[in-house]
């Protein structure tokens, strides 16, 4: 077979090539790209020899990224404290992007469901960034204007060597911890009445949900798989991988649809209630 055939058609090869795109207009194109030939069927499931390490993937010169502490501080009623807010989540979108591309790539062994799953998870986070990036323009302002932090593709690194690893840690903790806390940010915008990301987040929190929920249900069937108990597991992988981190207040109600029991919420609630 010619190879520039079978990568054209690989989608393995299509992932990597979306992750390594910097331009985040060109990257959020070729996501939907991949996702409509998927869909229908023109990309096929073809190991490649090869799986790249990525410290850096695919990202624009700027924003210039900085220990979190360097962060813009962000305020809800203040209208440049709200557009830091913005900035920062419109980060986390891009950085969303390609934490979905790279669960595609990276874990080439998995069901073909699981990458139907996080194809649309792509596509989906590549919406949010969409949303949220015309949002900064149209009240002056660029993506990449603000500092940010690497948080979220630290632990991509960190969780790259196995895909039971990376359910547990990106969308069942850094994922989930959207849903604890957009909530809280949609009250406090309402006296704002700025409905435009007062919708853009509601829409996003409802969404997230639905990412979290496909982690942790591709989390629990590794788990099944390998014969280890996904509750007590997902603690000791907080414990190993995030150590010192801080967790809570939780939105337990959201946390519950996307997935968690009863039971391992009440395990959190123990362990990180102050």
């Amino acid at each position: 077979m010619d190879n520039s055939m079978s990568e054209e058609n690989n989608l393995f090869s299509q992932a990597l090539a979306c992750l390594k795109i910097k331009q985040p207009a060109q990257k959020v194109n070729a996501v939907y790209d991949m996702r409509n030939r998927w869909s229908s069927g023109e990309l096929l499931l073809q190991r490649l020899p090869e799986v790249l390490s990525l410290p850096v993937p695919g990202r624009p010169e700027k924003p210039e990224l900085v220990d979190p502490k360097n962060v813009p501080k962000r305020n809800f009623i203040n209208p440049q404290g709200r557009l830091s807010l913005v900035h920062a989540i419109t980060h986390i979108e891009f950085n969303a992007i390609n934490l979905a591309l790279d669960a595609v790539y990276r874990f080439q062994d998995m069901p073909q469901q699981y990458y139907t799953d996080w194809i649309r998870v792509a596509a989906e986070e590549a919406d949010h960034f969409t949303m949220l990036s015309d949002y900064l323009t149209k009240h002056g302002v660029s993506y990449g204007d603000m500092p940010a932090h690497n948080g979220l593709w630290e632990m991509a690194v960190k969780t790259d060597q196995d895909v039971l690893i990376r359910m547990a840690l990106v969308p069942r903790v850094l994922e989930a911890r959207g849903l604890d806390v957009t909530p809280t940010m949609i009250e406090k915008l309402q006296p704002t009445g700025d409905t435009q990301l007062i919708n853009a987040l509601k829409k996003i929190f409802d969404e997230e949900i639905g990412h979290v929920k496909i982690g942790t249900h591709w989390y629990k069937e590794l788990c099944e798989e390998r014969g280890v108990e996904p509750e007590q597991t997902f603690l000791v992988l907080i414990d190993k991988y995030m150590s010192g981190a801080k967790f809570g207040p939780f939105e337990t109600e959201a946390r519950l649809e996307a997935g968690f029991t009863a039971e391992e919420m009440q395990r959190l609630l123990n362990l990180y209630t102050p």
